[in-house]
Formats: C-alpha cells, sequence, structure tokens
C-alpha cells in the first residue's frame, strides 16, 4: 500500500513555519510498514485544497492530512474533503457539546464561529481530540482512506498514537517493518565516497544504501524491509559493518551526530582541553562548542581574532608573518594556534583563518580558501582548503573541517 501526507497552511508554503509533522508521521508510519510515496504541502486556498485531495486520493491507499480544522475562514479541510467526496458537511451534536464543555471549563464564552468544527463530511467518523477543540475526520473516499488531524502537534501526535494508529493496523494489519539506520560522514566529497562503496549504492538493492549531502556532511541510510524489526536489523548491520570498513575514519557518527558532539565527547573522555581561535568563522566554532553540556572543563576559550592587530595583539601573531604571508595563510593560522595554546594553556589549540567572501579575494588567494591550524604537544599542523563563493556555507564548512582534524588527531594521532 501507498501513502501520502498532506500538510495543510499558508504559513508552510510560505516558509513561515517548518513542516514538521510530515516527517513525524512518515517514521511513525515506517515504523508499521506503510511507505509513505507522498508528501504535499498547500496552502489555505479552497480550490488548491479540493485539488490536492482529489489526486492525493486517487493515487493513494492512506492519506493523513494536519492542519486546516480549525475554526477561522482559512481552515477549509472539512469542506473540501466534503467536496471531494461529493457529500454534505452534517451537523454532530455530540461534537458540538463536547466543544460547549471545553469553553465552560474554560470559563470562557465559546465564540459562534467554533460551531464548525462540529460539522463533518456525511458518513465520516469523528476521530476524538483529548487536547484541543478541533476532531479529526476518518472518511473512505473511493478506494483510499482519509484521516485528517489538527496541525497542533500537541494535538495531532496523541491522536494518532492513540486513535488513529491502533484503528488503521486493525484495518490494513501491519506491513513490513522499514529500518533506517544512518552513518554520518566527512572529509571526502559524495561522488568519492559513492565511488569508494561500488555496489553498495546500486540501485535496486536491498538494503537500500541512500546517500545524502548538507555542507559537507554525507550522510548514509541504510534501509531495510523486513517481516520484523529484528530481521531488518540483521540485514542493516552486516552493510554497515562493511561499509565502516570502507571508509574507515571518514565515518564520525551515526544517526543524528554532530561533529561537535563527537569532538565533545572524545575531549571529555580523554581528558583533553582545547582552545580556540577564529579570524572568518567569527567565533562560530566556539559557540558550536558550548552548546555542549559540561564541555566547560575541557573547552578553556577562544579568541576572535577578526583583524590583524587583534591576530598579533591577543594571539602574538608577527608582523613579519603578516607581511610576507598575510593573514590567510599556512604561517598565520600555525602562529594562531601556537598562540592561542600558549594563552590558555591547552592540550590543544584549533585556528581558522581565510576568505569567507563573496569579496576579498584574489587569483592568488581566491574566496572560499580557508587555512586551519592545530597545535598539539608535538608541534603544529596546518591543512588548507578550497571551496565556493558563498559566504556563510564557507563559514560553516571551515568550522567542521576544523573539528574534524581535532577528531582525527584525538582518535587516531592523525
Amino acid at each position: 500500500m501507498r501513502a501520502e501526507i498532506i500538510s495543510v497552511g499558508s504559513e508552510l508554503t510560505s516558509g513561515v513555519s517548518l513542516d514538521t509533522n510530515g516527517q513525524w508521521l512518515s517514521a511513525r508510519l515506517a515504523e508499521v510498514g506503510i511507505e509513505v510515496a507522498f508528501h504535499t504541502t498547500v496552502a489555505d486556498d479552497m480550490e488548491a485544497n479540493v485539488g490536492v485531495f482529489d489526486i492525493a486520493t486517487k493515487r493513494a491507499d492512506l492519506v493523513l492530512v494536519t492542519g486546516g480544522l480549525g475554526p477561522t475562514l482559512d481552515d477549509l479541510t472539512r469542506e473540501a474533503l466534503a467536496k471531494v467526496a461529493g457529500v454534505d458537511l452534517v451537523f454532530d451534536q455530540p461534537s458540538f457539546d463536547r466543544l460547549q464543555q471545553i469553553f465552560q471549563y474554560l470559563k470562557r464564552p465559546m465564540p459562534e464561529r467554533n460551531r464548525v468544527q462540529a460539522y463533518f463530511p456525511s458518513g465520516s467518523t469523528v476521530v476524538p481530540n483529548e487536547n484541543g477543540t478541533a476532531p479529526g475526520i476518518w472518511l473512505e473516499v473511493g478506494q483510499s482512506l482519509v484521516v485528517c488531524m489538527p496541525g497542533v502537534p500537541r494535538e495531532m501526535k496523541p491522536m494518532f498514537t492513540n486513535w488513529v494508529l491502533p484503528r488503521l493496523l486493525q484495518r490494513f494489519g501491519a506491513g513490513k517493518v522499514i529500518v533506517h539506520r544512518t552513518l554520518r560522514c566527512f572529509g571526502a566529497g559524495e561522488s568519492h565516497v559513492e565511488q569508494m562503496l561500488g555496489e553498495f549504492t546500486k540501485r535496486g538493492r536491498h538494503p537500500e544504501v541512500g546517500i545524502t549531502v548538507s555542507e559537507a556532511t554525507i550522510s548514509l541510510r541504510v534501509t531495510a524491509k523486513a517481516g520484523s524489526t529484528d530481521e531488518a536489523r540483521s540485514l542493516i548491520d552486516p552493510d554497515i559493518t562493511k561499509i565502516r570498513e570502507i571508509l574507515g575514519p571518514l565515518v564520525f557518527g551515526e544517526e543524528d551526530d554532530q561533529l561537535q558532539n563527537v569532538v565533545g565527547r572524545l575531549l571529555l573522555n580523554l581528558n583533553v582541553t582545547l582552545s580556540t581561535a577564529e579570524s572568518c568563522t567569527g567565533g562560530m566554532l566556539g559557540e558550536w562548542l558550548t552548546q555542549l553540556p559540561g564541555i566547560s572543563s575541557v573547552y578553556m576559550g577562544g579568541v576572535v581574532s577578526y583583524a590583524n592587530e587583534a591576530k598579533k595583539d591577543l594571539l602574538g601573531v608577527s608582523q613579519e608573518i603578516l607581511d610576507q604571508h598575510g593573514a590567510v595563510s599556512e604561517e598565520c593560522a600555525a602562529a594562531m594556534a601556537l598562540g592561542c595554546q600558549k594563552r590558555f594553556h591547552t592540550d590543544l589549540a584549533v585556528s581558522i583563518t581565510g576568505i569567507a567572501g563573496p569579496h576579498g579575494g584574489t587569483p592568488e588567494k581566491p574566496v572560499g580558501l580557508v587555512y586551519v591550524g592545530l597545535a598539539h604537544a608535538d608541534g603544529v599542523k596546518v591543512r588548507s582548503f578550497q571551496w565556493g563563493a558563498d559566504r556563510e556555507s564557507n563559514r560553516i564548512r571551515a568550522t567542521k573541517m576544523a573539528l574534524n582534524m581535532v577528531r582525527r588527531y584525538l582518535e587516531a594521532g592523525e
């Protein structure tokens, strides 16, 4: 069977708010073997709603709708669904009585407009809402089952978990369980990783290995379908082991791991202290590290030395280095790291200097050129990187590269 999730609301289509309901529902359906084939987001417009609902009921066995069940004029879900089903809206007295009880409990008069929440497409089943005023709707439309729920997550989630899901299982039964595991990688390009994996990423393979990338972080999602969770995991685990062997140190974590979390755990476990010296990243590295609870015992602090004077006065970078090599250079990155290590008396110090852009580059030093230095017990090492012209992307990637250098040193002394 195929499912479609429709998220209703102009705040979603305009970009003002992010649709988290669709993601959550997809994960819950996967747990019981129901595969989501389509995600659709539609504005608060009657014609658009009718069109989207009509298409969904023709191509999906199950349609889950969130949003548009409130009392205001832009809440159109119940009316649009009735139009698609070719039925009238009918008044449900028990739902109206519950609405009145809610407002009596709140000691507030019920606006007349809330009465619309007691109307449902003829032939539908009312889905109770124990956490708000908007009941859900369960309706057969042709060969499709449509279930409408509130858009507010604190109302939608318990409604789905406690009422909708048990009835879906009664109707459809549990299908093949869909299980995912994700490996997180950094330090190589997407195409290079795919080439290293070879047959693992071949289309039609089971388990399936998918690749996504975000600001140089590569996520490998291994997906298996089986009769039980244990069976699916037994298919996935050998792939995870083999992929780790192939990619080696490129893999830094699993699931939602971020580089700063991995580095923070390593610093804490090994009791290694760190300080930071940043130029083009403007404190991003320090900000990411200080998101971690307990990091204060190993992260001693940082310097944002954006101007050359700050590099000299705060980190001891010599005027000679700045004159001969420039602020964006291997020599400056090394001096920044060593100066930071000395100032904070830390085991490690990492430095970042570069040209974030979009202006300031030259043929010799183009926009996106970044140097990262790491001072340690045996000296200092510097690596250079070249990215594109997008300022924020360059800052994020430079921060990740600095974290990755610390990680590689802590894990293997590289």
